[in-house]
């Protein structure tokens, strides 16, 4: 949608706050502009309100690890319906698995752990090769049709972070995840790879993750117990770099999953202020320049996300 049909629907979404709305869009839009990279943020009041704040919040933007959010509540759809017991223990070799630098590709030897501290590895961490023991075992279709029943039209789970690895080696022309980073790093070069393009990576819309972390809140997604402990991992997600850092304050908690690869930066949560109602925001990047490091887009999206949940701040009633 365009960027003008977005105003109108933040001014129509709270009349007695529009122009607020407004100048908090155009506020957010300045943030990407001053850090060099394209931007994209919805954000909604997990209370079923009508406000809410969007910066091409119905574009179609590549989830990067964002995807393992999805995968973490299909899995506890399965648990919920008897299908999967989460204290089951796997051995997994990390020699067999997905690289990262992060979790169980990051050791050495073979580890023994229940299928429910996977789960918290891949939430909390970031670790690939946990996302892609689960993701093997559960299905692609369990995330489709969970995608589905949850009204998240625009959202698409392609296949897991190895998937996404050999495309990147395909695209580069190289012949490990290692050399395809390290080219795609270059700024003297300019690639276009499908990891980057939603048409053919995993892909969603900010909306769509913000309805998904609404419903989750809302406890009609999952049980009671499943809702809590994916609440938990959430909020003990160790980045601290991005929406977490916009709001260093004591009585605040942020639960929330990043999503990185390239040039994109990604992150979405649920920000919750004592005593007052949570809210949901997705924040989508991508950068200018290929840097594996790059704090000053980092910075952007916690401060985008600071100026969309300050609009939406109310106390619960």
């Amino acid at each position: 949608m365009s960027r003008s049909f977005d105003m109108l629907r933040e001014r129509s979404a709270d009349a007695a706050t529009g122009w607020a709305v407004a100048t908090a869009a155009d506020r957010i839009r300045a943030v990407f502009a001053d850090a060099g990279c394209s931007g994209w943020v919805h954000a909604r009041r997990c209370d079923g309100s009508a406000a809410e704040i969007s910066v091409g919040g119905w574009d179609r933007v590549v989830m990067a690890s964002a995807y393992k959010l999805l995968v973490c509540v299909a899995f506890f759809r399965e648990v919920d319906r008897g299908r999967i017991d989460p204290t089951d223990r796997l051995t997994v070799d990390p020699a067999d698995c997905t690289p990262g630098p992060t979790g169980i590709a990051a050791l050495r030897d073979p580890i023994t752990l229940s299928r429910r501290d996977l789960v918290a590895s891949m939430m909390t961490v970031s670790d690939n090769a946990a996302a892609d023991v689960l993701l093997g075992e559960l299905g692609l279709a369990a995330v489709t049709d969970l995608a589905a029943e949850l009204g998240l039209t625009e959202t698409r789970v392609i296949g897991g972070t190895a998937d996404q690895h050999r495309s990147l080696v395909r695209d580069t022309d190289t012949h490990s995840t290692a050399e395809a980073f390290a080219v795609l790093a270059d700024n003297d070069e300019a690639w276009t790879v499908s990891a980057y393009d939603p048409a053919y990576a995993s892909a969603t819309t900010p909306a769509d993750m913000t309805t998904l972390l609404t419903q989750l809140w809302s406890g009609r997604v999952l049980s009671t117990q499943s809702t809590e402990f994916v609440r938990s991992i959430m909020r003990d997600q160790i980045w601290p770099h991005r929406i977490r850092a916009a709001f260093p304050h004591r009585d605040v908690v942020v639960a929330g999953k990043t999503g990185t690869i390239g040039i994109i930066r990604n992150e979405v949560a649920v920000v919750e202020f004592a005593g007052e109602t949570p809210v949901a925001v997705a924040v989508f990047t991508r950068a200018a320049r290929a840097d594996p490091d790059l704090p000053v887009v980092d910075a952007a999206i916690g401060e985008a996300a600071r100026i969309a949940v300050t609009e939406l701040r109310r106390p619960t009633s």
